[in-house]
């Protein structure tokens, strides 16, 4: 156990004194430690995967949603009709930050197939205080996104919450799921014909099994 806090204690001051540009001290070390971070997360149990086993379609088609992107123009959801859809709530401190480089893995694998769309929030620990330019430097700067950010909102219940993830997180409206974000990082995949499919919590990678399986799936 000793060595253990010698080596996380090493590794922390490497990281400080490499610190990497465009980033904080602590996105720094965040990044440096994210795949500790992840085996922790596999090792204490993954929170629970949702999915619509019996494919319940929605009350309201998900292609009538509308948004800001991360420049302040219109994003219309209607020209994803075809693809599918991976939402995730981003955030640039937190331990999960580094699912931006799976991320965009992700959408490169899959091309035209697949549209990630990030959505910025300062929901949890105000783990996104920057504004909508800062986010998409950093983002840009230090993992290569290329794929959609929308301008930062806040996605968990309450008045406030942006209406994609009020889609995605009232059954009601979506057919079945009720699940808003449990942190940062949290995923939800729509089909090809606007069906919210799955919601895969912060615990699971962007590129996990269960991930790459649901977005094969006819």
């Amino acid at each position: 156990m000793i060595k253990i806090a010698i080596a996380f204690g090493v590794l922390v001051t490497a990281t400080l004194i490499m610190k990497k540009p465009g980033m904080s001290y602590r996105q720094s070390v965040l990044k440096t430690l994210y795949p500790a971070i992840m085996w922790s997360s596999k090792s204490s149990g993954k929170k629970q995967i949702l999915a619509n086993k019996n494919n319940a379609a929605s009350a309201v088609s998900f292609y009538t949603l509308t948004v800001k992107d991360i420049n302040g123009n219109e994003f219309k959801f209607s020209d994803l009709k075809g693809k599918k859809v991976l939402i995730v709530n981003t955030a640039s401190n937190c331990g999960y930050t580094g699912q931006y480089e799976a991320l965009e893995k992700l959408a490169q694998q899959f091309g035209d197939k697949l549209v990630v769309i990030g959505f910025p929030s300062n929901d949890f620990k105000e783990q996104e205080a920057g504004a909508n330019t800062d986010i998409a430097s950093f983002c840009k700067k230090n993992y290569g996104v290329t794929f959609p950010l929308m301008e930062k909102s806040m996605v968990i219940k309450g008045h406030d919450q942006n209406e994609v993830h009020k889609w995605l997180s009232d059954m009601t409206i979506n057919g079945w799921c009720h699940q808003e974000p449990a942190w940062n990082f949290c995923k939800y995949l729509v089909n090809e014909q606007g069906v919210l499919t799955q919601y895969f919590p912060m615990t699971v990678d962007p590129l996990a099994p269960e991930v790459i399986s649901a977005i094969k799936a006819n």
